[in-house]
């Protein structure tokens, strides 16, 4: 027997809402979806049954955006959506490289989350405290997070990948009380010690009261907990209701210069938006069972535990993403919902796989994929060898709102190489350069009235002058993400990729000052611009671009060198493919790097007499041969 999709019921009840109601087109439903904010999102609370303290005076409080304030007068908390789901099976299941490692019923989630609650209340962790995470993708960091929901407290994750100086550059900002970190993780075969990281990063953070240690039994000689000693309950804390405007967490997405910029996101407004996309447009259900492929690092992860609201079971992988292992854990999971990057399904189709063949996919109903592009090519390979009863889809969005844009509809045809539609509340448009929507061309990705999930702001940004700098200073009151779109006549969206200089690396975003900076501190490089250039086949080029210091010379030697700085001191996924020597780093006049026009430049998009406001134009000439000869020999 098929189940009616969620968003067939949905369209449904509309009518008593204001909406198109039965038999309207999932068109119609966009279009009354984002021109009646207050009808839409009203029956959104309802469908989706979000569970309020105190209930909201309205769905906003009518002020544009940036300033917009979501569900004013309400009192919620994230976790207490969470425990308030029908329980069907298990909550969380862990795996690693061997197999199923930890499983969680709904009972144990809570017991646990209850009891390190307690624990860090009677330690001095207070509402508004910062608690960190520098963990691998395990059980226990959603314990954490709900542990920190909990009691008010606000979250922010690293990913036990991340070299220590990438997460004090991180967590240094937010000044935590609580750290709770794992003393290592999986990688290939290999345990990938993280002790002295954790160390160097407890040493530095001078304002932590409380330090819990998953994994290893270092509590008599460092002064922290174990984390079985800080799960063991010593009483029980029920979820504090917050206001619905209260931050939940703190994610992390680099801006190509300076440290990595911190964005604050509501209680209400994630569990609103997380419902909406994953109730209504992913279909996701009670007894679900939910995998994607992230770290913490990643807004992923965020979007991923959210399964947990919907009463879905979630699934962590603490591993490498070989080409076959995702999909066992989808056979071992009986996972229905998979989410994987474009480059993971290239992997697959090179190494010569046939998941559907080759592993036992018979639950699987969707295949997501994001991160970066996912080219008509490999969408139609995943496709044909998935078979008709799974939906392969592609999404884009980002850590900014810590959802998506555009992305899977159950009810709306797939066409390899694009996006089915613009998602249900997210007012998103192609826009020229003069601020006009366009129709099947390239414009910039802008999303023209709030959604839920838009950040309440930056940390340590009390002016909102950042945040305004970030999104709303190109078009005046309209957010401007970053991409580059095209809106097809069909209502379809195609990612053309990154108008900003943000690196996109295996799904994983990152800076590139935090990759350029580990090699400036070399004594031979006096310079270096890392760029990620998309290719047309799906691939995904970084090649790193360094000047030296009088006398050195780039051999094999220092080529490796260079490398190995960034994947010990910054990420393992960001090393880049090439080390090429420049005659000279393009700059600004006020010696900011030119890597948006860099990146163009190597992908065909423009030509180096394009460029305005440059130190030196006669360096374009040298990046112009370089892009020439990639695609030459492509």
């Amino acid at each position: 027997m098929t189940t009616e999709p969620a968003i067939t019921a949905f369209t449904r009840l509309t009518s008593s809402y204001g909406g198109p109601g039965a038999g309207a087109s999932y068109e119609q439903m966009w279009q009354w979806s984002v021109k009646d904010t207050e009808g839409f999102w009203t029956a959104v609370n309802d469908y989706c049954a979000l569970v309020w303290e105190t209930e909201p005076d309205a769905i906003t409080d009518g002020v544009a955006m940036p300033h917009t304030q979501w569900f004013p007068g309400g009192r919620m908390n994230y976790a207490s959506q969470v425990f308030a789901q029908q329980r069907h099976g298990p909550a969380v299941v862990g795996h690693n490289e061997n197999g199923i490692s930890q499983t969680l019923s709904w009972d144990e989630l809570e017991e646990q989350v209850a009891a390190l609650t307690a624990t860090l209340v009677d330690l001095g962790v207070r509402t508004g405290d910062r608690v960190v995470g520098y963990l691998p993708d395990r059980p226990e960091a959603i314990v954490a997070f709900l542990a920190a929901a909990s009691l008010g407290a606000v979250w922010s994750g690293c990913g036990a990948d991340l070299a220590g100086d990438a997460v004090l550059a991180r967590m240094a900002q937010l000044e935590p009380t609580c750290l709770i970190a794992a003393s290592g993780y999986h990688h290939r075969g290999r345990w990938i010690d993280r002790t002295s990281d954790v160390d160097a990063v407890r040493e530095a953070l001078s304002s932590l009261r409380v330090t819990v240690i998953v994994g290893e039994d270092r509590a008599a000689r460092d002064n922290a907990l174990t984390w079985e000693a800080a799960v063991t309950p010593t009483g029980r804390r029920s979820p504090a209701a917050v206001p619905s405007g209260h931050p939940l967490w703190v994610l992390f997405s680099s801006g190509t210069t300076g440290p990595p910029k911190g964005i604050i996101h509501s209680h209400a407004g994630v569990v609103a938006e997380h419902l909406k996309t994953l109730r209504l447009l992913f279909d996701m259900r009670p007894g679900d069972q939910f995998f994607w492929y992230t770290t913490l690092t990643w807004m992923m992860w965020n979007l991923r535990l959210s399964g947990l609201l919907c009463g879905a079971t979630v699934h962590c992988f603490d591993g490498a993403p070989t080409a076959r292992a995702l999909w066992e854990v989808a056979a071992r999971g009986k996972i229905t919902h998979l989410g994987v990057s474009p480059g993971y399904l290239a992997a697959s189709r090179d190494a010569g796989l046939h998941p559907a063949a080759d592993f036992d996919l018979t639950t699987l109903r969707m295949l997501g994929c994001t991160g970066s592009v996912l080219t008509a090519v490999v969408h139609q390979w995943a496709a044909d060898e998935l078979g008709p009863h799974v939906s392969v889809s592609s999404s884009t969005g980002g850590t900014d709102v810590v959802s998506g844009f555009a992305g899977g509809v159950s009810t709306v045809a797939t066409r390899p190489g694009e996006i089915d539609a613009r998602w249900l509340g997210v007012d998103m448009h192609a826009w020229s350069a003069e601020g006009q929507p366009l129709i099947d061309e390239v414009g910039e990705l802008v999303v023209t009235t709030p959604m839920p999930s838009m950040p309440i702001g930056f940390w340590n940004d009390s002016d909102g002058s950042r945040y305004r700098s970030a999104y709303f200073e190109e078009f005046p009151g309209v957010w401007r993400h970053g991409d580059w779109v095209t809106i097809t006549n069909r209502g379809s969206v195609v990612v053309h990729g990154r108008s900003d200089a943000t690196l996109n690396r295996h799904g994983i975003r990152m800076g590139s000052a935090d990759i350029c900076q580990v090699v400036e501190d070399l004594p031979e490089v006096t310079e270096a611009l890392v760029v990620g250039v998309e290719e047309p086949d799906g691939g995904y080029w970084m090649p790193m671009f360094i000047t030296l210091t009088e006398g050195a010379r780039l051999d094999e030697e220092l080529s490796k060198a260079v490398k190995a700085a960034v994947r010990e001191k910054v990420s393992p996924r960001h090393v880049p493919d090439e080390v090429i020597e420049a005659p000279g780093i393009p700059h600004t006049p006020t010696g900011k790097k030119l890597e948006v026009p860099v990146k163009n430049i190597l992908r065909g998009l423009i030509r180096a007499d394009q460029v305005r406001a440059i130190d030196q134009p006669e360096l374009l000439g040298f990046y112009h041969h370089v892009g020439d000869t990639r695609r030459a020999t492509r």
